[in-house]
């Protein structure tokens, strides 16, 4: 009667009585009416006192020889199952376990070699099929059988490596770690192939959601509330699975170094996604600004999404990966994420260290050291060990005080440029110069950034106290007012380049020859500054209202100058003084009175009308201001002495203008289009 291999219920083991006296260490199957006792593998030879050395001379039934021959792998499976091995392997451990001294005279059960065959044979079964994809690891019973096999193998491991009975035990030695090294090798390589298939399986919902992460504490809340892994969760399980082993196996750094390998190669992948490379600090110095400027942006993505996503999701994996071995899980995941963070880090110090800085370049600064600071918080949530958490810190805000102190050196090229632009060309009509329009749009885009640049100057101003050598210059500055010491160091550095270019632009005013003109161009700029200012409700903030007050004072002293300068004169050809002669108006006094006031206000009307004013309300300002001084004193002048001219030729030759053409003409000062007086209307 054959017995059935599908039978479990009597799982057949094979004894020393039954190997081939031929040396063939294949196993024979008994029949099924065997006692199962005798047919189990146990941990000791059990011996009869009495037939103690007696060898058991039972013969081999030789047809049974034959089945095996024909079909080797068949007989094993009837000789043994896994189940039986893995019992027998557990016993085999045990009785070595038991060999203490090199003077025990124990051996090595001789079912051990046929035990290994199996063993062996198996692991290659299943690695065969697992890797060539005859089985999935998805598959539990499988992966779980070979897992087992490979756990066996390594307690088996364990009780012979400390044995003093080294020699005796060589070959048994060899055998186990020549098979254990094949299956974890396996595993090792699985391992690294099973990482490089796992991906977020979301990554395109991301993207759609990402731009609206761009808060700490919106990106905070993400993290609070993504309760989604992101990971296949059955290639995670069985990344544990193999990661259990292989660390119980006494492969931990092996296991390790697959793992940081194979996601560091992942985030290097996902940084060429988002465009981001490892670009050199000599690079950086050769880019362009327009493609440095590209580089930044990419940067600043890569960054955010790193913080707010990825770094997150990797600690999950590790945590899952490495379930059960929280300090391995923590230590890889600091260590990649230090890793991926520092190659984030050095592109922004070599931005700060470019030599390509200018003013213009401070926006993008900006947002470089916003995120930076906005990231930092983010980070600190990841880590348990307050030491990585203070060490990842420290990098973080190394790298954003470097970015804050090319913001500062950038505002202290903004004061330069000021006291640089000496240029001895006035800028025609008394307009608004360029340098003006732009240092104060400059300031008012960059107070946009008004409380991150706040922070920058108040930790720059630190690092300066904290210098020893500017420590006496401090000193030196505790007798400012209280005012100044109020105020921060921002509002304090607008403030001085807004000095800067007061000065500036008075010393540009004198480069007119025409007096008035310079008190035009003044008004011009400085209603240009205050404008600006009021429009914008940060550089508002900034400069407080007394600088405001002082500054339209100041707008009303040029206007009051300008006044005078021009038309104090004219205004002097009204006055009834040297017009009578002894007690009567003197016609050629009067004449010649009409005849002046005529040809200055005819060469005020050609120049000025020239001159530009572009703030309509300061131009209406003007035109209405002179029109309520000359008009007025002309039409009581003329009311005057009109009658003493004849009527006709000699009174046109010399009253050109009536009151209403004056002020037709005063309508067209300030155009910035030169024009001529025509005569008057009749």
């Amino acid at each position: 009667m054959e017995s059935d291999p599908s039978d479990k219920s009597n799982p057949i083991t094979p004894r020393k009585h039954d190997l081939k006296e031929d040396g063939d260490s294949s196993p024979v199957p008994r029949s099924p009416d065997a006692d199962p006792q005798e047919g189990r593998v146990t941990g000791h030879v059990e011996r009869n006192d009495q037939d103690e050395g007696k060898k058991d001379e039972e013969k081999i039934d030789t047809s049974e020889i034959a089945e095996e021959e024909v079909d080797d792998d068949v007989d094993r499976k009837l000789c043994y199952s896994l189940e039986k091995a893995l019992e027998d392997i557990d016993k085999l451990a045990t009785i070595l376990s038991s060999t203490s001294n090199e003077n025990d005279s124990s051996e090595i059960p001789e079912y051990a070699s046929k035990l290994m065959d199996f063993v062996e044979a198996k692991v290659a079964e299943y690695c065969n099929d697992l890797g060539e994809g005859k089985a999935k690891w998805s598959q539990e019973p499988e992966v779980n059988s070979f897992l087992e096999i490979v756990d066996r193998l390594s307690q088996l491991a364990t009780v012979l490596e400390p044995s003093k009975c080294k020699e005796k035990f060589a070959s048994l030695i060899n055998r186990v770690g020549s098979i254990q090294q094949r299956a974890l090798s396996f595993l090792e390589d699985e391992f690294r192939e099973l990482l490089d298939e796992c991906q977020p399986t979301d990554l395109e919902k991301e993207e759609s959601v990402k731009s609206k992460q761009e808060s700490t504490e919106e990106s905070d809340q993400s993290i609070e509330e993504d309760h989604s892994f992101g990971y296949p969760n059955d290639i995670v399980s069985i990344l544990n699975k193999i990661a259990k082993e292989m660390i119980s196996c006494g492969y931990e750094s092996e296991c390790c170094q697959v793992y940081i390998v194979t996601r560091r190669n992942s985030f290097e992948e996902l940084f060429n996604k988002f465009g981001f490379e490892n670009i050199s600090i000599d690079d950086v110095q050769k880019m362009q600004w327009e493609a440095l400027e590209r580089e930044i942006v990419k940067w600043i993505k890569t960054f955010k999404q790193c913080a707010s996503v990825h770094f997150h999701r990797e600690l999950r994996l590790a945590e899952a990966v490495f379930a059960g071995y929280p300090s391995i899980a923590t230590h890889l995941f600091y260590n990649l994420t230090r890793s991926m963070l520092i190659q984030i880090l050095n592109f922004s110090e070599a931005v700060a260290m470019s030599s390509k800085r200018s003013a213009e370049k401070l926006f993008k600064f900006l947002d470089m050291f916003e995120t930076l600071r906005d990231t930092t918080p983010t980070m600190d949530r990841y880590f348990k060990n307050e030491d990585g958490a203070n060490q990842l810190r420290t990098e973080i805000n190394t790298a954003r005080s470097r970015i804050g102190e090319a913001i500062v050196s950038m505002f202290s090229d903004l004061e330069n440029s000021i006291k640089s632009d000496t240029g001895k060309n006035p800028v025609p009509g008394g307009a608004v110069h360029p340098l003006t329009s732009y240092t104060v749009n400059y300031l008012k885009y960059a107070c946009e950034y008004k409380e991150t640049l706040e922070q920058v100057f108040k930790e720059h101003l630190k690092i300066e106290r904290a210098d020893s050598n500017n420590r006496a210059e401090f000193q030196g500055q505790g007798n400012r007012n209280d005012s100044e010491k109020e105020s921060s160091p921002f509002s304090i550095q607008v403030t001085k380049v807004m000095d800067l270019l007061d000065s500036n632009l008075e010393a540009k005013s004198k480069l007119y020859k025409d007096v008035s003109l310079s008190f035009i161009f003044m008004m011009n700029n400085g209603r240009y500054i205050l404008q600006k200012v009021k429009g914008s409700a940060e550089i508002n903030e900034l400069t407080g209202d007394n600088w405001r007050r002082k500054r339209s004072s100041e707008l009303r002293q040029y206007h009051k100058n300008y006044q005078r300068e021009t038309w104090s004169k004219v205004l002097g050809c009204f006055r009834d003084e040297g017009l009578n002669v002894h007690g009567k108006v003197s016609k050629p006094e009067l004449k010649e009175r009409f005849k002046t006031f005529n040809a200055m206000f005819e060469e005020i009307h050609k120049t000025q009308s020239a001159w530009i004013v572009k703030d309509e309300q300061l131009q209406s300002e003007l035109r209405v201001s002179i029109a309520a001084v000359v008009i007025p004193a002309y039409r009581s002048f003329l009311g005057r002495h009109s009658q003493h001219f004849t009527a006709g030729r000699q009174s046109e030759k010399y009253v050109k203008y009536q009151p209403e053409d004056l002020e037709t003409y005063i309508d067209e000062l300030f155009d910035g289009t030169p024009a001529t007086t025509g005569r008057r209307k009749q």
